[in-house]
Order: structure tokens, then sequence, then C-alpha cells
């Protein structure tokens, strides 16, 4: 019976620490952001919502996320005054700066290679949303029958928002609150500590059978 039940147990904690070293499942999409100060923020409302004030900055970057606390920021500089210093301005329209970041290779599509990012100055309506004023400066626009943004510029060239597999990077060893993901965790370690105690246990009873 206890022979059983250490068998059980093993078998548990062999599943347990496969499942550890699986990889999440993560997106592979155009991640909106808004400007605030000097860092980006993920954009609350889809670009065909929003509606940007004269001066903003919003950047767009395509990579593999798991959700917004994960997904990567816009690269290069995203200063307004630098973006949109060849776009003087013009009564009855506004400006946006935008940020244009096509990610890296390893985001990438099989097969594809991301374009360079780049910047680049809308002016528009004052009323113009975001995905109004990104059609103006990075033609093509695609989406989805969502209306999720699928290709700005034409890139990629199909697929949308697809999940792919995405393994987080652990941070630095003197950041770890909890072991590097590539050992054992506390929680295996005791289970086979548990397992040790039980098959000693089975022993024991096995040769006190045998005495008796």
């Amino acid at each position: 019976m206890i022979r059983r039940a250490v068998l059980l147990l093993l078998a548990s904690l062999l599943l347990c620490a496969g499942a550890g070293q699986a990889q999440a499942a993560g997106y592979r999409y155009w991640s909106f952001w808004d400007r605030d100060g000097d860092r980006w923020v993920y954009a609350t409302q889809g670009p065909s919502v929003a509606r940007p004030s004269d001066g903003d900055v919003q950047g767009f970057r395509f990579a593999v996320s798991e959700d917004s606390s994960d997904a990567a920021r816009p690269r290069g500089a995203a200063d307004f005054e630098t973006i949109c210093a060849k776009t003087p301005a013009r009564d009855g329209r506004k400006r946006v700066a935008l940020v244009i970041d096509s990610g890296t290779n390893a985001d990438a599509p099989q097969g594809a290679t991301p374009p360079p990012a780049r910047t680049a100055c809308a002016r528009v309506a004052p009323d113009a949303t975001t995905a109004e004023a990104l059609a103006t400066v990075a033609k093509p626009l695609r989406y989805d029958t969502n209306a999720l943004l699928c290709a700005i510029a034409g890139y990629p060239e199909k697929g949308c928002g697809e999940q792919v597999a995405s393994s987080r990077k652990s941070p630095p060893a003197a950041q770890r609150d909890t072991p590097d993901d590539n050992g054992p965790s506390l929680g295996l370690l005791a289970g086979i500590a548990v397992v040790t105690v039980l098959g000693a246990a089975a022993v024991w009873q096995v040769r006190r059978r045998d005495q008796d």
C-alpha cells in the first residue's frame, strides 16, 4: 500500500516538474502606447477609438507578448518637437507624433524580416483618431473582422494576433525571489523529501514483515 502511494506521489511530482518547464502562451501583435512624460504607457483605448490631442506622442510595437504587463515598448526617440520638426503647425489641424517599431527578428513571423523602426508626424483634423492619423503616414494598414490592427505599412503580410510559444527572460540572479527556472523549485524539493521519507518507511515496513 505504501509502495503504491510512493509511486503515485513520485509520478505527480514528475508531472509538475515538466509543467514548470513548459513555455507560456504569447501572442504576436501590434501593441499600442501613449507617451506620458518620459515613459510609455500601454494605451487603454484602441487606435480606432483613441483621439489624441495636438502635440501628443503615440507608439506602436510589433512583438510577442503574453499580456499588457509583458508587452515590449517602442524603441528610439519619442520627442514631439524632434519628430514633428519638419511638419509646421496649421490652423484647423492637429499634429500627432508617431513611433512605429516593427520589432526584432525574434518576434517576426517565420520567413519575415521586420522593417526598420521609424517615426512620423501626422497632421490631421482635430477630431481624427489615432488610426486615421496612422493611415496618413503608414499605409497600407490591415485589420481583422474585430477591428484588431494586424499590419502597419504592410507588415506583416499575413497573420493577426496569432498565438505562439513565449518564454519570459529570467531577471538577474540578485533580483530573484525564487529559485532559477532551470533548477528544481522549492515545492519539488519538498516533494522529493516526502517521497524519500515514505520510501524509507516502506523499506522499514517490508524488513519488519520479513523479520516477523
